[in-house]
């Protein structure tokens, strides 16, 4: 019956071909430039983001692997703070040189815990010129306390300076 059904209902001849049919792209509409053919002034510009910004540390300025982290932390100085611990001890590089360590236990969760690293690392960068005061240069580790979270840059950014200058002293 199906069979039936199918040959009463369905063609079988294919439809003619159209004169109208598409062609590929090389043949095709030239009305339009292709996406390679864009002049440069209409397509997006590349910017550069480190002419503009420079708020990356380079590699030479920060604390890496584990052992020195170690090493600052039962060897060097400890300095509490509201907002931060800092841990200093002198360095065998020749310029200050930051690790930043926010954990789970004192922080919790990851978006807070990286807020943190954020402004402590900025806190560093915007006090070079209180490193300078420093004589000599420092492996400084800094682990954030759960009130950084709830504050801006300013508060920790006094509090990190007030810091480098106790320890210029």
């Amino acid at each position: 019956m199906r069979d039936k059904y199918a040959e009463e209902n369905f063609s079988t001849e294919q439809p003619p071909s159209r004169q109208e049919a598409r062609l590929s792209r090389t043949h095709g509409d030239k009305e339009r430039p292709g996406r390679s053919e864009t002049p440069s002034s209409e397509g997006t510009q590349a910017i550069n983001g480190s002419a503009l910004l420079s708020f990356v540390l380079p590699k030479e300025a920060r604390l890496l692997k584990r052992a020195e982290f170690l090493r600052v932390y039962e060897q060097g100085r400890r300095i509490e703070g509201r907002f931060m611990t800092v841990f200093i001890l002198p360095s065998k590089t020749g310029c200050h040189r930051v690790g930043i360590t926010a954990t789970k236990k004192a922080i919790g969760k990851a978006h807070d815990r990286n807020r943190a690293k954020r402004l402590l690392r900025e806190c560093f960068r915007l006090s070079s010129a209180e490193l300078t005061a420093v004589k000599d240069p420092l492996d400084w580790v800094l682990n954030a306390r759960r009130g950084i979270v709830y504050s801006k840059l300013d508060k920790p950014l006094a509090e990190f300076r007030s810091i480098v200058a106790r320890v210029a002293k």
